[in-house]
């Protein structure tokens, strides 16, 4: 661990629970204080104007049962430093000019080992063990993804396991081909069917100015970055999460009477999706793959075309090219699905479980970020 007086704990319960403003029970005699692992107990410093975000954030971490990693004040027992880890798989781990990359599941971030620091020989072969055996782990890292600290994860039996994407996917059925002249003949058939039904779908997608007003109610969705509200969408925080974000995204133009898709990108073999955002502290984000909402949009003469919706990267619809030519790797790849696959991998969540809880846990991380780093955008960013 980087720092001695840092502790990674399971558990996280307040003394006294949340009820009333965080302000006013610091204020009071005895203020707050955070039971942890083991008993111990910590404290929130009233004097630190970050402690009543900091009891919020741990207030969340409480409810949804997740870790939390704290560094203490080792003469007050004081919270000075609060990071929220994964809990993940690992399934990938490649070697890149004195670091690590460690690919996550589910994740689409990149996430770094930094060789030669501290205590990195001991991460490394956590990690490598993880990869082997495919056990979870608690993973933490900075704010700017640098992994400090990795232990186990051995799910609470009074507490819900953090939803994972399905480890073997059923494979696809196919149906036989059919034979030579018929397949000929159901190839004829379904172009004639196409092309006399063409200007009926056509009138069925959007106009670009419906594209825009649907682009604009997402990203009215987005999150006040110090306050959080529970239905709002994380657009702020790019740096993780975007499988949620497009769920939810989905579900919510579905209720508009919609019909969206999902369009994914995978960056080609040992490279990774780079996007320049004032939205990060290092003003840039790097994925290993990204995913968003796309809806058919009228063009001139009967022509249509899949616009993405991504509220994250853009502030009106774009095409998949540009969508695409914006994350910095011309041979990444793109799949088109429908709406209903969730995980990267396939899956689907049909109930917004999953979906509902990895967008709480990004809202508590962008909440984090905003009131120990400030909230974006940044102004260093160009």
């Amino acid at each position: 661990m980087p720092n001695a007086n840092a502790i990674v704990s399971t558990t996280v319960r307040l003394d006294p629970p949340i009820d009333r403003a965080p302000e006013e029970m610091l204020r009071a005699d005895g203020g707050v204080s955070v039971e942890l692992d083991g008993d111990r107990r910590v404290r929130l410093d009233p004097a630190d104007p970050r402690s009543s975000t900091f009891v919020r954030i741990l207030d969340g971490l409480s409810k949804q049962r997740l870790a939390v990693y704290l560094e203490i004040d080792p003469e007050t027992d004081a919270i000075t430093q609060l990071l929220i880890p994964h809990v993940a798989r690992v399934i990938n781990i490649r070697s890149d000019q004195g670091v690590l990359d460690v690919e996550l599941e589910p994740s689409h971030a990149r996430h770094v080992l930094q060789l030669g620091a501290p205590d990195s020989a001991d991460l490394e072969r956590q990690l490598r063990e993880a990869l082997e055996v495919g056990r979870p782990v608690i993973l933490t890292e900075d704010d700017s993804h640098n992994i400090i600290h990795i232990r186990d994860f051995t799910p609470s039996p009074d507490g819900p396991t953090p939803p994972f994407p399905p480890i073997h996917l059923p494979e696809p059925k196919l149906k036989p081909p059919y034979p030579w002249p018929i397949d000929w003949i159901w190839w004829f058939l379904r172009k004639l069917w196409w092309f006399i039904c063409w200007p009926v779908w056509w009138f069925r997608c959007l106009s670009m100015t419906e594209a825009q007003q649907v682009f604009d109610a997402m990203a009215a969705t987005s999150c006040d970055p110090l306050t959080v509200p529970t239905s709002c969408i994380p657009f702020l925080y790019p740096d993780d999460g975007c499988w949620a974000r497009a769920h939810e995204m989905c579900r919510l133009m579905i209720d508009m009477g919609l019909s969206p898709s999902k369009v994914w990108i995978d960056a080609s073999v040992d490279y990774w999706l780079h996007v320049n955002t004032r939205n990060n502290p290092r003003c840039y984000v790097e994925w290993g793959w990204h995913v968003a909402p796309t809806l058919c949009v009228r063009g001139f003469r009967f022509f249509t075309q899949r616009m993405v919706i991504d509220p994250s990267l853009f502030t009106m619809p774009v095409s998949e090219a540009t969508w695409k030519g914006v994350q910095g790797d011309p041979n990444a790849t793109l799949t088109q699905t429908g709406a209903d696959q969730f995980w990267h991998g396939g899956g689907t969540d049909p109930t917004y479980s999953a979906s509902n809880t990895i967008l709480a846990t990004y809202r508590l991380r962008l909440q984090n970020r905003a009131i120990q780093v400030g909230p974006p955008p940044y102004a260093n960013c160009p």
